[in-house]
């Protein structure tokens, strides 16, 4: 069986998406109509901005998502799945592909949420930071002694956890972590504590978003960031992608569960190859690959 997953924030790259672009009708199609759904030239800043104009949270999470759809729009024929999941702002590439949401309604979320997380980050000073050469469990419980707000927010694979919270918690749970025996605990360049609970103005705001667009049934299952496991309930979906915002991305056990359930191969469509090195260090047996255009 065939998996395809989706890339989130921090895939973006200086003229991203402008090959796909000059290439297919199809695809500038998609830009142009992004364009004027946006009210903004995403495409300006995509294919010509610095690495800086792409750091913005209301661009990059829609120039990820754009990227993502288009780039698998434009396979067509070869875009057959049998099940998909995305990494946080994935998720929402990933419904797309799986024909839970039109594209349309995809980008206008992904714009809505970037512009809501964004706010919620600038209510209280908070951050990310990245953990290595942990046991899941020893971070849970190093975050739980810790006073003030940090969690566990991404599970990407093995021996590597990002934490998220509030600035002077994150900095004290580092320094507990490295006391624990963590290769590394370093503070990440993010604009604050995403799946976390400081995201939880953002998350209501998403929500009545969330609960406005229309979900259809899904053609082939998604394995949600929330509950981890095959979902093809649209409305369910909308439920674990509301709760996404504040809850952890529980990566490593999607990709187990897709393993589980008959994955044999894993595509990553969207720019970058990060979640193909996950996947790598979640089962290095996984075949792993780029779409071929």
């Amino acid at each position: 069986m065939k998996a395809f997953v989706f890339p989130g924030q921090g895939a973006q790259y200086t003229g991203m998406g402008l090959d796909l672009f000059e290439k297919y009708p199809e695809a500038q199609a998609l830009f142009n109509q992004a364009n004027k759904i946006l009210n903004f030239s995403i495409t300006d800043i995509m294919f010509e901005g610095s690495a800086e104009d792409l750091k913005q949270t209301n661009v990059t999470q829609p120039a990820i998502f754009l990227h993502s759809v288009i780039m698998y729009k434009v396979l067509g024929d070869k875009a057959t799945p049998n099940m998909v999941a995305g990494h946080s702002l994935g998720e929402f590439s990933a419904l797309v592909a799986n024909r839970t949401l039109e594209f349309e309604d995809g980008l206008k979320l992904v714009a809505q949420r970037a512009q809501a997380m964004q706010k919620a980050c600038e209510i209280n000073p908070s951050t990310m930071a990245a953990v290595l050469g942990l046991e899941d469990k020893i971070v849970e419980d190093v975050c739980a002694s810790i006073e003030g707000i940090v969690v566990p927010a991404n599970y990407n694979c093995p021996g590597q956890l990002v934490i998220s919270g509030e600035k002077e918690a994150i900095e004290k749970a580092c320094e507990a972590l490295k006391e624990n025996g963590a290769k590394r605990a370093l503070m990440l360049p993010v604009g604050g504590a995403f799946h976390s609970p400081l995201m939880e103005p953002a998350r209501e705001e998403l929500a009545k978003a969330i609960e406005a667009t229309t979900f259809n049934t899904p053609l082939c299952p998604i394995y949600q960031n929330v509950s981890t496991a095959a979902v093809n309930d649209a409305a369910l979906i909308k439920e674990n992608l509301i709760s996404q915002l504040t809850a952890p991305v529980k990566w490593t056990q999607s990709v187990q569960n897709m393993i589980k359930d008959g994955a044999a191969s894993f595509t990553e469509v969207g720019p970058g190859k990060v979640l193909q090195g996950l996947v790598k260090k979640i089962d290095r047996s996984m075949l792993t690959n780029s779409p071929e255009l």
